[in-house]
């Protein structure tokens, strides 16, 4: 069998298109519906496939809203990892956040894209009270990744994000009260006390009439009081108590 060929070091968007047409799977592409992933759009291209595509490509800013602007579900993805968070504006990750249509869209970008964006925190708020769906999830997708990703910044933006999630806690919209739940969730792993905040809100939310806020309580809690959860908790707080011996 053939090695693959490596992409040029510079494509144009219709060669970055035709990566991607060239991966397509039919079978894959009727599967996504199974998702709540609208196939209209779709060629049918694993995410693994995006992804290593994008690692192949780099970050080629060029192609990003070249990519973007073509509607195509995977193309959409593959900007997550060519455009350059660096060079981002407000104005375009406003833009594509307002075009979201779909929640993997949403979370790709999220986070492997706006997380390391200098515009970063300054996107949440604004976000987590758009009406759309997939902007508002966005937020909260965002935060987590975050979370997860944000190993420099201190507690305090992510303890003004628990405000966040209080308050968009009661949006019964799927799409959003699973992504306030995982927003929850994230913060709740960085440190022991952003764990214990986290457990307070959640225990709070669990405790509520609203049936959305005890859902998001519930499911929040269920994954915090986990041991492999307290264990990395401590991890970490023992790993950065030693850094700063």
């Amino acid at each position: 069998m053939a090695a693959k060929k490596s992409p040029p070091d510079s494509l144009d968007p219709a060669q970055a298109l035709a990566l991607l047409t060239n991966a397509a799977r039919p079978a894959h592409r009727a599967g996504l519906a199974r998702y709540g992933i609208p196939d209209t759009h779709a060629l049918g291209v694993p995410m693994r496939e995006i992804q290593a595509l994008g690692k192949r490509i780099g970050r080629q800013p060029a192609l990003a809203q070249p990519l973007w602007d073509s509607g195509i579900y995977e193309a959409r993805l593959l900007v997550a990892f060519v455009a350059d968070p660096a060079q981002l504006s407000v104005t375009q990750m406003d833009r594509w956040c307002r075009q979201f249509d779909n929640w993997a869209v949403c979370d790709t970008l999220c986070l492997h894209l706006f997380d390391r964006s200098p515009h970063a925190w300054g996107r949440i708020e604004g976000w987590s009270r758009r009406r759309g769906e997939f902007e508002k999830r966005a937020a909260f997708a965002l935060l987590a990744g975050l979370a997860v990703h944000d190993r420099h910044t201190p507690d305090a933006p992510f303890l003004a994000g628990l405000a966040h999630v209080d308050t968009a806690a009661g949006d019964a919209r799927n799409f959003v009260s699973k992504g306030v739940s995982w927003a929850l969730r994230a913060i709740g792993h960085r440190n022991a006390a952003l764990h214990a905040e986290a457990i307070a809100h959640a225990s709070a939310l669990a405790a509520s009439d609203n049936p959305t806020r005890r859902w998001v309580g519930k499911d929040a809690l269920r994954d915090l009081g986990r041991a492999t959860v307290r264990a990395k908790v401590a991890k970490s707080d023992k790993g950065r108590a030693q850094k700063n011996v």
